[in-house]
């Protein structure tokens, strides 16, 4: 294969990976949007607390795949407090200020894993070893292949949870149409502490599956957060299909920019998409076609 077209398969695999967990990233940003019509801005120390977490079970000497477990429950259990002693207690507060308790949320998390765990860089080991595999003269990680595997293994699990079970369906109806749903008995507060949940679990995963490539420690939700919320801008703000599609337009775009034009400006590209999509298309890929103003 010509060098040109080999550089080109690199960057792919690089920005594929990367869009893998932006779109997770967006995926909790959809979830909580749907269900309160809150940006959640607390997602990207979702993502911090699993690598975090992860990392002090390790050092324990918990085996990692019963770590992996523990870091996730942690980080759900974060996201469902975040859910039950601030939003809901807030509930009748605009949209502005909800968002506001989650951005300090997010710096109250921040704070208190940099006081109890400290600001170093700690890298996990990857799953399944740091062999690079050859495809076409271009070389992917292993730990990449976990990345797209867990991700497509997620994104049909959830396709199935919200069209093939009661609850799903609930929470569904409820993003919908919450005074509907009231009607026919469902539990609204219930199913925004549940939509909490299922955020900070896939804020967790991404967490967990980036750490063995790119470290973890308390700042590493600031930037993964921001690319999280412009993927999901990007797809359509609520829209899960919009979501992945745009976490992996975003992965490859940023993985171009930095290599056909400079590393430098790799983590300015999201900040540009979030600006060209507010201008040229405020709804997204994705995005519904009403618009709300608040």
């Amino acid at each position: 294969m010509p060098p040109v077209l080999v550089e080109l398969l690199q960057f792919l695999f690089s920005g594929l990976a990367s869009g893998a967990i932006y779109a997770l990233v967006a995926l909790g940003f959809a979830l909580i949007y749907n269900a309160s019509h809150i940006i959640n801005f607390a997602q990207g120390e979702f993502v911090m607390l699993g690598g975090m977490v992860t990392w002090v079970l390790l050092s324990q000497g918990i085996d990692l795949p019963l770590a992996i477990l523990g870091a996730v429950a942690v980080t759900m259990v974060a996201g469902l407090a975040l859910e039950k002693l601030a939003i809901e207690r807030a509930r009748d507060a605009n949209v502005v200020t909800l968002i506001i308790i989650t951005v300090g949320a997010g710096i109250f998390l921040r704070g208190l894993t940099s006081v109890t765990l400290g600001k170093d860089l700690h890298a996990l080991p990857a799953f399944s070893g740091n062999a690079p595999i050859d495809i076409a003269g271009a070389t992917l990680m292993p730990q990449s292949l976990w990345i797209l595997g867990v991700t497509a293994a997620i994104v049909v699990a959830l396709h199935v949870f919200f069209h093939y079970t009661v609850v799903g369906k609930a929470i569904l109806a409820a993003s919908h149409n919450p005074l509907a749903a009231r009607l026919v008995g469902i539990n609204v507060n219930v199913v925004l502490l549940l939509s909490f949940g299922l955020s900070a679990l896939l804020g967790a995963v991404a967490g967990i599956l980036i750490a063995p490539i790119t470290a973890t420690h308390f700042e590493v939700g600031i930037m993964l957060g921001l690319k999280g919320f412009a993927a999901a801008i990007l797809g359509g703000l609520g829209s899960g299909p919009g979501a992945i599609v745009g976490g992996l337009l975003l992965g490859v775009i940023e993985s171009l920019g930095a290599g056909y034009i400079s590393s430098d400006y790799k983590d300015a590209i999201a900040f540009v998409v979030i600006l060209g999509v507010l201008f040229l298309m405020p709804r997204g890929l994705f995005g519904k076609r009403g618009t709300e103003r608040v």
